[in-house]
């Protein structure tokens, strides 16, 4: 693991904590970061508040150290942390950030939307992090896949491809999920999405409308 130093002068955007949780790492207690910011805009997505400019700007940042004070006095209890957003990978910060979690022992789990597969390769390629799960929001065609996730970007698909050939190659324990949308996955998608992963840890999960997001 490449070592580096995240101090109070670095910029990690944290904009929720929720200190223990049982059902996002299978197996594991960890705490969650809600990192602020993210480059989609997803129309269900279940963190607005995380993602939206307007929304982010109208709530404090927490602090770095008031999550890493806490996670230190409770290292003993936990497995590791979840690290979400938002999109973390959007961060140029994440690596040392990370990097200060892992020192204390414990293991990292990061959920992404796929759309950095350099920085996703870099954190794996120095093992800073334990397990990956990726959103993998439909099948690969560039228009629904832009309206899915609300952005114009001729590379989105690409991208999303580069990552999920970065985590076939490696080494590292991963999931791919979806959220299934009542207005844009047809059982003939649902049924070609899952013949595409058939021999992967891909899941489905259920949309649903309330915020998991927490502050300290």
């Amino acid at each position: 693991m490449k070592d580096y130093s995240f101090s109070k002068k670095d910029k990690m955007r944290i904009g929720g904590f929720q200190k223990q949780s049982l059902i996002d790492w299978s197996g594991k207690t960890v705490a969650v970061v809600f990192t602020k910011g993210c480059n989609f805009r997803c129309s269900y997505c279940h963190n607005k508040e995380l993602v939206w400019p307007e929304a982010i700007k109208a709530t404090k940042d927490i602090d770095a150290e008031a999550f890493f004070n806490y996670i230190d006095t409770r290292s003993k209890w936990l497995d590791g942390v979840v690290v979400t957003g938002g999109e973390p990978t959007i961060h140029k910060d994440l690596p040392a950030f990370i990097c200060r979690i892992k020192k204390m022992g414990l293991k990292v789990k990061l959920d992404t939307n796929g759309s950095h597969p350099i920085v996703l390769k870099k954190l794996i390629d120095q093992e800073l992090i334990d397990y990956v799960a990726m959103d993998i929001k439909t099948v690969f065609d560039l228009e629904p896949y832009q309206k899915i996730c609300g952005v114009k970007n001729f590379m989105l698909v690409g991208l999303v491809k580069k990552s999920l050939k970065i985590l076939r190659n490696s080494k590292i324990e991963y999931q791919l999920r979806a959220t299934v949308l009542p207005d844009h996955h047809s059982q003939e998608k649902v049924e070609h999405l899952s013949s595409l992963f058939q021999n992967e840890n891909y899941v489905f999960n259920e949309y649903r409308e309330a915020s998991v997001y927490s502050s300290v």
